[in-house]
Parts: C-alpha cells; structure tokens; sequence
C-alpha cells in the first residue's frame, strides 16, 4: 500500500472516530404537548467573580426589550436562584429545615411555567403572555411560599440569588409587589400559599 494510501485510510479512520465520539444533537427541548421545556445544563464555571458581581448588583425598572432569554440564559438564572447544588437534592438557598417550601413561577412570552428543580425543567401551568401585568421585562419570576414565619426569609434569598446572577450576566432585574396579584386564582397553589413578590427579568436596551 501506498504511503497516499495509508495516510487517507488513517484520516478516514480519524473522521469515523470523532464522529463516533461526538456528543449527539440537543434532544427535543419541549414535550410533544408543549406542558414540559427540558432545560440544558446550567454553566456553573461562567459569569464574574462575586465581588465584582456584588459591585455591579442594583435594580432596573425601565429599558427592557422584552426579548426572550436564550435558553442556557433562562437555565442558568433558575439554577442559581433555586436549583439543586448537592447530591442530597439541597439548593443553591438556604431554607430553615431544609423544608424548600418556596415555588418559582416563570411568566414568560409563552406562558406560565413552573421550575422544577429536580428535573431542571419547566412545566407549563398557564397559556398566554401575563407580562405586562406581572411586571414586563423578559420575563417575571413569581415567587410563591405559604403564609407563615420563615417564606418572607427564604423568598428573599431566592431573589438575591437571582439579582447577584443578574449582575454577573449583564441582565437587568429587579423586585416589585406590583405583580403579585396578577394570577391570583389561575395558578394552581396550594392551600395557605400565595405568591409574596414578583421579579421582572431581561434584556436592557
């Protein structure tokens, strides 16, 4: 065999490889009824230093575009807000007991969705877009607790989180009551549960 030969064997047998090693393509994103978005993997290497992010963290009411996030974005605001960081299904906030009695709403272009930490996903619980009544922006996070002593605590460490991501990513943010009341009596809450404050998101002109 020819040296030619042996080195186009060689490249083919490489190209053969690396496509056998390559990751395969997203899978499909959205259930086939629309009710789940699967979201992918949050970066956890990206963003600032927190110092800096805590120098750059402050609040946004006007400039937003309306623009959707991307979804590695959207992913990403909702694991550092209020995903599973540890292997015993723990979060990136604390909560007393360990009781996760918080539920983050999404209100997006599309609807309203539900986080699902432990599967990282959103389920869809409303259609349409609430936007402009939950508070505009890329999007609205409602953050939804039952009425006791410790919700007012722990949904106050969820909106950090979200405004010190916020920062670190270059989106605008910030916390509002004017939303909460927006869906009251369309979500499907708990008995004793309400929605305690609202968070607009997104892009900034």
């Amino acid at each position: 065999m020819s040296i030619r030969n042996i080195l186009m064997s060689l490249s083919t047998g490489l190209a053969v490889l690396t496509l056998s090693l390559s990751p395969a393509g997203p899978a499909r994103a959205v259930s086939a009824d629309g009710a789940r978005m699967d979201l992918p993997a949050p970066d956890k290497k990206g963003g600032m230093p927190l110092m800096q992010a805590l120098a750059e963290r402050h609040s946004s009411k006007n400039g937003y575009t309306g623009a959707p996030l991307s979804a590695q974005e959207l992913s990403n605001l909702l694991w550092a807000t209020w995903g599973v960081n540890r292997p015993d299904g723990r979060r990136t906030a604390p909560s007393a007991m360990n009781r996760q009695e918080v539920t983050i709403y999404v209100v997006r272009e599309n609807g309203v969705w539900r986080y699902d930490a432990a599967q990282h996903a959103l389920i869809r619980e409303l259609s349409g877009d609430y936007r402009d009544a939950a508070g505009g922006g890329s999007l609205v996070l409602l953050y939804a607790a039952p009425e006791g002593r410790w919700s007012g605590m722990h949904v106050g460490s969820l909106y950090q989180n979200a405004g010190l991501y916020c920062a670190s990513a270059g989106l605008g943010n910030y916390v509002h009551a004017s939303g909460v009341s927006a869906l009251d009596g369309k979500l499907p809450l708990p008995d004793g549960w309400r929605v305690l404050i609202a968070q607009t998101v997104g892009l900034i002109q």
